[in-house]
This record gives structure tokens, C-alpha cells and sequence, in this order.
């Protein structure tokens, strides 16, 4: 694909989130372009994972909106917001009998009408997007056999052949090990950055978090602090937040280590 034209992708407008009406952060103002990888972090009970899953519409908002290339989530069809994103959620579902080529093919269902055909497009999204995630390679078998990591690639690929301007995904690296936690973000942002899709994840991985995504999400203190990575470390944003959860930041080794 050739370049792209960095655009508003998703923007939230005094967005209030929380439970049974009661705030978990300060209203949130977020704007993000095109073609980003954007972390939400925070420790845990901050409220990162109820932001994104109400941004997703799988969480009522208490107040505010969500925009998609200045569209109001709230205010279109189903279909319409399965056209503008697609999302990847953690832990395993009951897929059945489905095998991989089948699974990543139904991320194009809110393209084919009401019969479901693909078309030759649909069919050449399919395959590219599980070329992107490797999972080409082992198309035909079943879910209930992968792995944790390769079941994560395949929903991902899923979302990819959905062919949406924004993907949001939460705790995607919640059961892999340290070096596919890595891998897993690294192409995250190679899609974001080469499709021109808005990458929103969640994730507990701070330090993969904070090498390779373009901008964050801070959860702290009831609110959100948004900057790229190198601007919350600079301005000690990350470092205040999880001090007390017995995370030190080491300004030699740009790492976090445990406080003994």
C-alpha cells in the first residue's frame, strides 16, 4: 500500500466513563490520527480497559461521544460501526469447529451483504491480511488446536481482513511470553503505520509499551494524560504513577525495574 494522508481517525469528546454512574476519570478529550500505534497504560483498576472498551461501544458511556473520522458512534447503524472498527478482545471464545482461513474470512461479513459471498476482493483482503499475520501457514486448522499466541494472530488477522480505519485491542499480549509480547506490538505498529489504520491497545506491558508506540495513554490520578512516550518520561508523568506499585524508573537503562 502507498502512503497515506495522515487524517483525524478517532476523537473523544468530554467522554465520561465509568460504572453505575459514577466517574472513574475526568471527562477525556483524546485525538488521534492515522496510521498510530497508541497504548493506554496505567496500573491496574486505573480504568484503561473500561476507556477502551467504552470508546469500542461495548461499555455505556456515562456522558460524551466518540467520533470516527468525525462520525458519532452513537448515531450510526450497527453495520456502519462495523465498518469503522473492528475489535480484538482477550481470551479465548467457543469457536467450534471453525478453522483459521474461516474465522479471519468472517471479519469481512460487514462487507458482503446480507448472503455473505465473498468476492474476489474480499477473498484477496483475507489472504492479505493473514500473510500479514503469518497465519497463512497454518489456514486450515483448527481453532481449538492453536496456541494462545497463534489464536491471538488469527483474531487479529480477523480484524485486519475487516478492513476498518480504527483497531482496538485490549490486553492483546495478556498470555504470551516476553518475546512475542514484543513481536506482537512490533507488527501492531508495522500495520498502523504501512495501512494507515489506527492502532488503539491496552496493555499492561509498560515497557514494550513505551519503546514502541508512537503515542500513550496515561491513566492516573482520575485522568487521562496523552503525549508520546518520550514526553510523559520527560515530564515524570509514568514515573509518578507507578511508583507505588513497586515500579522504578531507571533513567540509564530506559527501563522499569522492580523495587526490592
Amino acid at each position: 500500500m502507498g502512503p497515506f494522508r495522515m487524517t483525524t481517525a478517532l476523537r473523544t469528546e468530554q467522554l465520561v466513563i465509568g460504572h453505575r454512574h459514577e466517574p472513574l476519570i475526568a471527562p477525556v478529550d483524546l485525538h488521534f490520527g492515522s496510521g498510530q500505534l497508541v497504548a493506554l497504560i496505567g496500573v491496574n483498576g486505573s480504568g484503561k480497559t473500561t476507556l477502551l472498551r467504552t470508546i469500542a461501544g461495548l461499555h455505556p458511556a456515562i456522558s460524551g461521544r466518540v467520533l470516527i473520522q468525525d462520525r458519532d458512534m452513537a448515531r450510526i447503524t450497527a453495520m456502519e460501526r462495523a465498518r469503522s472498527m473492528s475489535v480484538v478482545l482477550t481470551g479465548r471464545m467457543d469457536m467450534g469447529l471453525l478453522d483459521v482461513r474461516t474465522l479471519v474470512s468472517l471479519g469481512r461479513q460487514p462487507w458482503t451483504g446480507r448472503l455473505g459471498l465473498l468476492t474476489a476482493k474480499d477473498r484477496e483482503r483475507v489472504q492479505l491480511a493473514m500473510e500479514r499475520t503469518g497465519v497463512d501457514r497454518f489456514e486450515h486448522r483448527a481453532l481449538r488446536a492453536l496456541s494462545d499466541g497463534e489464536l491471538q494472530l488469527v483474531l487479529i488477522a480477523r480484524s485486519l481482513a475487516q478492513d476498518t480505519p480504527v483497531m482496538l485491542l485490549d490486553e492483546p499480549t495478556a498470555y504470551l511470553d516476553v518475546v512475542n509480547r514484543v513481536r506482537l506490538v512490533a507488527l501492531l505498529r508495522d500495520v498502523a503505520h504501512s495501512t494507515g489504520t489506527l492502532v488503539l491497545l491496552s496493555t499492561h506491558d509498560l515497557q514494550t509499551a513505551l519503546e514502541l508506540a508512537d503515542r500513550s495513554v496515561l491513566i492516573t490520578g482520575r485522568e487521562a494524560i496523552a503525549g508520546t512516550p518520550s514526553e510523559l518520561l520527560a515530564a515524570e508523568a509514568v514515573q509518578r504513577a507507578f511508583a507505588t506499585s513497586g515500579m522504578r524508573f531507571d533513567p540509564v537503562t530506559g527501563s522499569f525495574k522492580a523495587v526490592r
